[in-house]
Formats: structure tokens, C-alpha cells, sequence
């Protein structure tokens, strides 16, 4: 595997080895191994699953401690815009985002570690989407950054006057208005 870094501190984008033949392709999506020495040391304890339509944004989503995740997120079918947001104290980038393209095409892979708010935007018209998390979820844990804060500056790639939004998604807080829990170390 290719590991790219992104110039935030502990995002990283994972390109596997693709094995292309007469019968199609194969690659090793995970071996906790190489994971752990080459990216971060995490148990992965669940793993989900979404499919959304063109012009869907989820996000930018995170759970509060103790219930915090690490994911290790990809487009398995499709193309979305994932984007990571640092929301830790004292970081350096705290407020800063990266993005980057996820397809079934390109089979890239991004780590989230513990700490960012996530979420993605579809940008064909549909998509499958596969998250690995290191905790499980918990749903008095979550919450939420507004994807329509302007002050991340964050280029979507689709309208936002038409962007499908989850009711939940629609009235999360601006940064400015959020008290992050997660630090820096």
C-alpha cells in the first residue's frame, strides 16, 4: 500500500496494490499488520455501510468522548468528496479541513483518527460508501459541525442551494459556536 500525508497531523490517504487480470482486479483492503506500522495502531471493532444519491452530503459528523472513533473510510462504488475537519484543541490545523476523492475507480482510502469531524459529499449518482470505526457508535455521543459554515471554506462540488441534507445534518452548529472536546497530544 501507498501511504500519502495530507499536512494535517494523523489524516493520511491509503492507496492499495490493485492486481489487474483477465478476470477483473484484486487488493487487500485491510490487514491490521501493515495498517498499524505504516498508518496508526487501531482495532477496528465495526463496520458500516451507506448508499446515497447524487447531491448527497452527509456530515460533518463526530462522537463526543469517550465514545470517539478513528475511521478508515472508502467509495466502493461510485465517487464521493470526503472531507475531515480538524476539531482538536491546540492543534496547529484546528479548523482546517482536507478533502479528497474516494471512488470505486481509484480505491483510495482515507484514515480519519479520533478528534476530526467527517462527512462527504456524492458526486455520481450513487454511491456506496464503507466506514471501518475503531469504537462503536453511540447516539447520545454524536454531533456535528454545519457543512454550510462558510468559514471552513469547503468546496462541496455540488450546489449547496440543492445539497440533500438530513434533517439532523440542516441545524448543526457553526465552528465558532462549537466547545470541542477532543485535544491535541
Amino acid at each position: 500500500m501507498n501511504i500519502i500525508t495530507t499536512g494535517i497531523e494523523g489524516l493520511y490517504i491509503v492507496e492499495p496494490k490493485v492486481w489487474h487480470d483477465d478476470r477483473g482486479y484484486f487488493f487487500e483492503s485491510y490487514n491490521a499488520s501493515d495498517f498499524g506500522r505504516e498508518v496508526a495502531p487501531v482495532t477496528f471493532v465495526q463496520d458500516n455501510e451507506s448508499c446515497s444519491t447524487r447531491g448527497v452530503i452527509r456530515g460533518l459528523h463526530f462522537q463526543r468522548p469517550p465514545h470517539t472513533q478513528a475511521k478508515l473510510v472508502r467509495c466502493v462504488s461510485g465517487t464521493v468528496l470526503d472531507v475531515a475537519l480538524d476539531l482538536r484543541k491546540g492543534s496547529p490545523t484546528f479548523g482546517k479541513h482536507f478533502a479528497v476523492e474516494l471512488s470505486g475507480e481509484n480505491k483510495r482510502m482515507f484514515f480519519v483518527p479520533r478528534g476530526f469531524a467527517h462527512g462527504f459529499a456524492v458526486l455520481s449518482e450513487t454511491a456506496v460508501f464503507q466506514y471501518k470505526c475503531d469504537n462503536f457508535y453511540n447516539p447520545q455521543s454524536e454531533g456535528g459541525i454545519s457543512i454550510l459554515d462558510p468559514s471552513l471554506g469547503i468546496d462541496w462540488r455540488i450546489d449547496l442551494k440543492h445539497a440533500i441534507l438530513s434533517e439532523k445534518d440542516r441545524h448543526n452548529p457553526l465552528l465558532r459556536e462549537f466547545e470541542s472536546p477532543f485535544l491535541f497530544v
